[in-house]
Order: structure tokens, then sequence, then C-alpha cells
């Protein structure tokens, strides 16, 4: 993506001299609907329950609009649901995820 990943704006490895990546509290607030948006869609949406058990600024990605998408599906688990229920079957036997993978407040430091 154009702009990087999330992690990159909020963290960068090196800042240069004149020109700091900071992001605005309008463009925060995008970001993390667009994230909440497409959590709900794996979660609510998809004809199968897909959970993604990896967000973190990393796997955010920014478009050149700076538009949030979700990727890196490596870990994520399908659940099976009949009838809008969740069956006792998953393709996991535990969910896993990097530890920590979404610190509170990560999107709103300052």
């Amino acid at each position: 993506m154009t702009n990087g990943s999330l992690e990159q704006w909020i963290h960068p490895e090196t800042p240069s001299a004149g020109h700091t990546r900071t992001l605005s509290l309008h463009q925060r607030l995008n970001i993390t609907m667009d994230v909440a948006s497409a959590l709900h869609y794996l979660h609510h949406e998809c004809e199968q329950l897909i959970i993604h058990c990896d967000i973190k600024p990393s796997n955010v990605l920014l478009n050149d609009s700076m538009v949030a998408h979700v990727g890196d599906f490596g870990i994520a688990r399908l659940l099976s649901t009949f009838n809008h229920t969740t069956s006792g079957q998953t393709s996991t036997n535990g969910i896993k995820g990097t530890i920590g993978y979404a610190p509170p407040g990560i999107l709103f430091s300052f």
C-alpha cells in the first residue's frame, strides 16, 4: 500500500530531518472505523465466520487516501456456523495470535 502500515506511522524507524509523519485525530478516527468495519464484515457478513487472530498496527495497511485495510491473514481461523449459531467445531485447537497484539490506546496515543 502507498502509505505503508499503521505501525510505520505510529513508530517511525528514523524520523526524517524536516518531515515528521503524524496522524491527525480525524485520520486516527477514520482508521479506527475502517478496521472496525473490516472486523464487522469478517465476523458478521461473511458466509463463514473469519477470526483474524493477529490485529496489530503492522497488519493495518494504508492506501494513498489513508483508507485502512486489514492484511496478513496467515493465522486467521474459520469458524463453522449453522443457523446463526457457532458450532463446536473450528479449524483450530486454540485461538492464536501475537501476544499483546493491540495495546490499548495505540491509535490514540499522542
